[in-house]
């Protein structure tokens, strides 16, 4: 069996090529892939602060209040006073934005869907369907995370 570092290295370089290739097959147009993810934070949380979303992008919130400024130029943002707080400012998506990321995600669903199916037999097509639920479980182990 592999090196456990083998075998850690050869998964990280698959994950990133496999990231790679489905940002190639849904290019975001005029948005930086980190606004993306900006926006996608927010679709899948609800409305989050300037500090939220630098926390979860790993990133200073000056930083990523640049990014929200120019999400909010591009119609896909608007900020409202947080309820718990008025002097913060929360930003939720606008409909302009739930559409963008409706149509960039069924364009890497289609592709990757359609790849799964021509590159890989019933077996093999099982046995990703397995390894999904192990990749969750690294995904989100708090492992070495202060």
């Amino acid at each position: 069996m592999k090196d456990i570092l083998q075998t850690a290295a050869e998964l990280r370089q698959a994950v990133g090529k496999l990231r790679r290739r489905l940002r190639e097959e849904a290019p975001g147009g005029e948005l930086t892939w980190s606004q993306i993810a900006v926006l996608g934070h927010i679709e899948r949380n609800g409305p989050m602060t300037v500090t939220d979303l630098a926390h979860a992008e790993g990133m200073r919130s000056q930083s990523m209040g640049a990014i929200v400024a120019a999400l909010q130029l591009a119609g896909m943002l608007r900020g409202e006073p947080d309820p718990q707080d008025g002097r913060k400012t929360q930003y939720r998506s606008t409909a302009r934005c739930g559409e963008f990321i409706r149509a960039n995600r069924a364009l890497r669903d289609d592709w990757l869907a359609a790849t799964i199916d021509r590159e890989l037999n019933a077996n093999e097509q099982q046995l990703l369907q397995q390894a999904i639920g192990l990749l969750q479980r690294i995904a989100v182990s708090d492992i070495h995370r202060n």
